[in-house]
């Protein structure tokens, strides 16, 4: 959010963490806009905030235009994060034009209200620093390595053979930056680079003579677009072995060390080195950064979430920056100083020359020596006093060539159909046109094509277009890579107005038909992301794949949608990898995966998603994983190895040095869910797991047993099962996990010389425990048992046990790599076992919880004492009651009621002799085992249901269409079969529980009976 002078930014993982920047101007461009009739873009309203490309003009490239008239060198800088609009803000798109445009524009408007005393002399250069080299883009001869950058004491650093461009017209500089950007977009996709990671430099210098005296003042103005800031964590080489990204990032990496101790300086601190030589873009922005010149920096941001951090990181820059100050002082011209001083210098060797002539003297030496200064110092002159004039014709003549050219294309565009290119920098699409004619057009990277083509993968004769009969066909030629709309083609394929046409690895172009075919669609919505979206559906990779879209009321996941963006903006990247490892014969496959597509953690909740590059050794079948940020790194190091190839120079590295290559490494295969609850009950769990890999696809299965135990390692039985788990607060917990086998390892399946270990963690343990290495064994037999011991169970430690599953990871081991081990010294033993839920201290939290729990327990306690006292009152009042009526029956009794009181007294006596005489009872069934039992097969069944219900979650529809019948079958039946299985569990559990509370009650009324009843 941005308000005149400051820009506020919050946190959407904190949305109360907030920070504020201030700067000297604050735009906002995001929205609140609308096109006009031109198709520039607006302000909707007085109140909509929106800053369109004049308001940055009128604010910052009027100032530039200004110190240029008063003879300072003006610089204006673009930083930001690839996609954030710094392009846009320096060059524009369409009818917004950017502010190089703009200030070219207003400057030849300005002089053509020139005075007559005054003379004005405008050139024109472009260049584009890409690792560390320069190209000069308005030159049609490209030197190998590029051109040098040199140092002279007048000039300070430049770069020798840099072409500079006489211009009279913005005309003739808008032509010079078309020439410059198609020359960009050559190169980008000849040597498969991305202007993204490139510095373009456009230098005008501005010179203004008063012919009526001898002042003269001249200015540079640099207007700089830098290539993309993006983070090391996001783009750079985090966690490689070898150097970061060759040398792309160095002039980035160098210009924000050189920023940084321009701000020590500003703010008084020592600095004993600017490091401006260590980049070649420092070097030439030398004054500009921190010399003779006024400079402005703009900072682009993205609004977008995902991109909290770049911003904030690009804030913390622009704020750094701010606090530079320079001295700026007007110029005069140094080859009108120059021209004094050789003239000067020609008057002292023509006195020299005369005088040894007068003297008579014969030293010829010294004569031919002081001749050929004076030659020198002469052509030097002539040099540059060449009329100005005279280069503007030269200047003219070439600009007119290449402006018949323009319009001859524009005309042909108007008859044939053609192909343009699609280029990830929007600023470079549509830049290049291949115009298909009648007939058969051959196209490949040999001239004696009719279209000539440059690129990864593309070969001498790659394909064959032909325009017959009003239709446009394509055929490639054996073994050459065609894709038509995502889909790879061999045969003869028919295109369409608006087809997607991929040549080579990466050579995008959009088939435009003939202009019959035409209307008036969009043709802005096929750009670079739509290509490799394509490209990506077509492996069957789409957003719903990837699960985007969160329960929460159907909205896209911002965390998994920029997964997806990742993995389509490394789809080309990998395909030219794969084309440089086939030329350079090293050998390697990649392939683009997720890495937790399919995978949950502890909880069953999904995790973090993240894009991934499998690389795997063709010969010796050897895997790597690689990050996203690796392998970027990786790429350019390869790209060095295949410009050297490409030149003709020796490509051999040392094995350490070779990007190529990577020592042998562990690689997880996948893992699996084994959920704890039965131990909560301490009940046995006898598990046969699936080890899923990432993308949900059986890897092995494990047969694995969870088994409570007492503290010597005895198992326990049934009679040992707990109804509630909270009768274990406070107890010793024995367990033991035994890992028996692994069963079908896909891994040693494709090459039988691998071997596995299997890992996981319990609870708070600090490391990951390992089971020993097992080779050559598609089934392997592990059989090992650990034993755990919690001697205080927690709450927080039955809370986990009853609520996760221990993962079980499967990792896969490779011919020379090293063994997963876990230090064992790290873990805390108690008589032998390792010991789990070790908490030392109670947070006051948990000390009130478990103060309140044991209050509660004490609370059940006393009201069940009460209860069993009332019952026992109960008893005893009833047996008085009938103390009472025998009394009062001995006492009624006659003379003639003998024999009943003899009777009477009989049953009493009878009655009094069974209460003293102990009970022949039956033995009572116990109920508590029944009912420990019931929930032990509850849970075992409900155990295969999650795991059932795992599989069904992570199966995810074909994107055939064909298959997807067969499919939905598949899981209607699963999904029968799990309702089936939970009926009958719930009927089980339900039917016990009423057989157990049945024999309870017959237990209970046998007992009331044979207490208050006599025989």
């Amino acid at each position: 959010m941005q308000s005149g002078t400051t820009t506020t930014i919050h946190d959407p993982k904190n949305p109360e963490h907030i920070k504020t920047f201030t700067f000297d101007l604050a735009y906002w461009s995001h929205s609140g806009f609308q096109r006009d009739k031109d198709g520039v873009l607006i302000p909707t309203g007085s109140d909509s905030g929106f800053a369109g490309q004049r308001d940055i003009f009128r604010d910052l490239g009027q100032g530039v235009l200004d110190s240029a008239w008063q003879g300072y060198n003006a610089t204006l800088l673009a930083y930001g994060q690839t996609g954030s609009g710094k392009s846009y803000s320096m060059i524009g798109y369409g009818a917004d034009k950017g502010m190089i445009p703009n200030v070219c524009e207003e400057l030849f408007k300005a002089t053509e209200n020139r005075e007559k005393n005054q003379q004005y002399q405008v050139t024109f250069s472009m260049l584009e620093i890409y690792n560390e080299q320069v190209r000069d883009l308005l030159s049609k001869i490209q030197k190998p390595g590029g051109l040098k950058v040199r140092e002279d004491q007048h000039q300070g650093f430049y770069v020798d053979g840099l072409t500079y461009v006489p211009c009279d017209s913005y005309a003739q500089i808008e032509r010079l930056m078309e020439q410059g950007i198609k020359a960009r977009t050559t190169a980008a996709t000849s040597m498969n680079t991305t202007s993204s990671r490139s510095h373009m430099v456009i230098t005008i210098q501005f010179k203004q003579i008063f012919l009526d005296g001898e002042l003269t003042k001249q200015s540079t103005i640099n207007l700089v677009d830098l290539a993309g800031s993006e983070r090391q964590k996001s783009s750079g080489s985090e966690g490689d072995r070898l150097r970061e990204g060759s040398r792309v990032n160095l002039s980035l990496t160098t210009l924000g060390n050189v920023i940084s101790a321009l701000a020590d300086v500003a703010m008084g601190k020592r600095v004993l080195h600017i490091p401006y030589r260590d980049s070649v873009l420092t070097r030439l922005l030398q004054s500009a950064l921190g010399g003779n010149s006024k400079t402005i920096m703009i900072a682009a941001i993205s609004p977008a979430d995902i991109c909290y951090e770049e911003t904030l990181s690009t804030l913390r820059y622009a704020e750094r920056t701010k606090k530079i100050k320079n001295k700026a002082v007007i110029n005069t011209s140094p080859t009108e100083k120059l021209i004094k001083e050789l003239k000067a210098e020609n008057n002292r060797l023509l006195c020299r020359l005369a005088g040894l002539g007068n003297s008579g003297k014969t030293v010829a030496d010294k004569t031919k020596e002081l001749e050929y200064l004076l030659a020198k110092n002469q052509l030097r002159l002539q040099t540059i006093q060449i009329t100005w004039e005279r280069q503007l014709e030269e200047a003219r003549q070439e600009w007119e060539e290449q402006y018949s050219a323009a319009m001859q294309e524009r005309q042909m565009t108007k008859t044939f159909p053609y192909l343009f290119n699609v280029n990830e920098d929007p600023q470079l699409t549509g830049v290049l046109k291949h115009f298909i004619q009648s007939g058969s057009s051959d196209v490949g990277q040999a001239t004696s094509n009719k279209i000539v083509l440059q690129g990864l993968g593309i070969s001498d004769k790659h394909a064959t277009f032909t325009n017959m009969d009003g239709e446009v066909t394509v055929t490639p030629q054996k073994k050459c890579r065609v894709v038509v709309n995502g889909v790879p083609t061999v045969t003869e394929t028919k295109l369409q107005h608006l087809d997607r046409v991929i040549l080579g690895s990466n050579s995008a172009y959009l088939y435009v038909g003939f202009p019959s075919e035409r209307s008036s669609n969009d043709w802005v919505r096929f750009d670079y992301d739509f290509f490799q979206s394509e490209l990506a559906a077509a492996e069957g990779v789409s957003i719903d794949k990837f699960g985007a879209i969160n329960n929460k009321g159907g909205k896209v996941d911002p965390s998994v949608l920029a997964v997806f963006q990742d993995y389509i903006k490394l789809i080309p990247l990998v395909a030219e990898a794969n084309q440089m490892s086939e030329e350079l014969m090293k050998g390697l496959k990649l392939e683009l995966k997720v890495k937790n597509l399919a995978s949950a953690d502890s909880t069953g909740y999904d995790l973090q998603k993240e894009v991934i590059v499998k690389v795997t050794n063709r010969e010796t079948q050897e895997v790597w994983m690689w990050s996203k940020a690796k392998f970027i790194n990786r790429k350019y190091l390869m790209e060095e190895i295949y410009q050297h190839f490409l030149d003709g120079e020796d490509i051999h590295v040392a094995q350490e040095d070779d990007p190529f290559w990577d020592p042998v490494e562990a690689i997880h295969l996948g893992s699996a869910h084994v959920w704890l609850q039965s131990l909560a009950y301490c009940m046995k769990l006898e598990e046969q797991a699936e080890l899923l890999n990432s993308e949900g696809l059986e890897e092995a299965v494990v047969l694995i047993n969870i088994i409570p135990c007492s503290g010597t390692g005895e198992a326990y039985g049934e009679d040992d099962v707990v109804i509630d788990p909270s009768e274990l607060l406070g107890k010793r917990i024995d367990f033991q996990i035994q890992i028996i086998q692994c069963l079908g390892i896909k891994w040693l399946k494709e090459d039988a010389r691998r071997g596995i270990q299997i890992g996981y963690k319990v609870y708070d343990l600090p490391i990951t425990l390992y089971t020993k290495p097992v080779w050559k064994n598609v089934n392997a037999k592990i059989e090992e048992t650990v034993h755990f011991v919690a001697l205080n169970a927690s709450h927080k430690f039955l809370n986990y046990l009853q609520k996760n599953a221990l993962i079980v990871d499967l990792w896969g081991l490779q011919e020379g790599c090293a063994e997963l081990n876990c230090t064992k010294k790290d873990l805390i033993t108690w008589e032998g076992n390792i010991l789990v839920d070790n908490m030392k201290t109670l947070t006051a939290q948990e000390a009130n919880q478990a103060t309140s729990n044991q209050m509660a327990e004490l609370y059940l306690k006393l009201l069940k004492l009460e209860q069993e006292t009332e019952l026992l009152r109960n008893i005893n009042r009833a047996l008085r009651e009938e103390n009472v009526l025998l009394k009062d029956s001995l006492k009624g009794c006659g003379p003639g009621q003998d024999h009943k009181l003899s009777s009477a007294s009989r049953i009493t006596a009878q009655a009094v002799s069974r209460r003293n005489t102990p009970p022949t009872y039956p033995p009572r069934t116990s109920c508590d085992a029944d009912f420990a039992k019931a929930p032990k097969v509850f849970y075992q069944s409900m155990n295969i249901v999650r795991g059932q219900f795992l599989k069904l979650r992570h199966n995810r529809p074909p994107e055939d269409d064909h298959m997807l019948r067969p499919f939905t079958q598949r899981q209607s039946h699963l999904l029968k079969d799990i309702g089936e299985l939970l009926e009958a569990s719930l009927w089980k559990l339900k039917n016990d529980v009423a057989l157990i509370v049945k024999k309870k009650r017959e237990s209970l009324v046998l007992t009331k009976y044979r207490g208050s009843s006599f025989p």
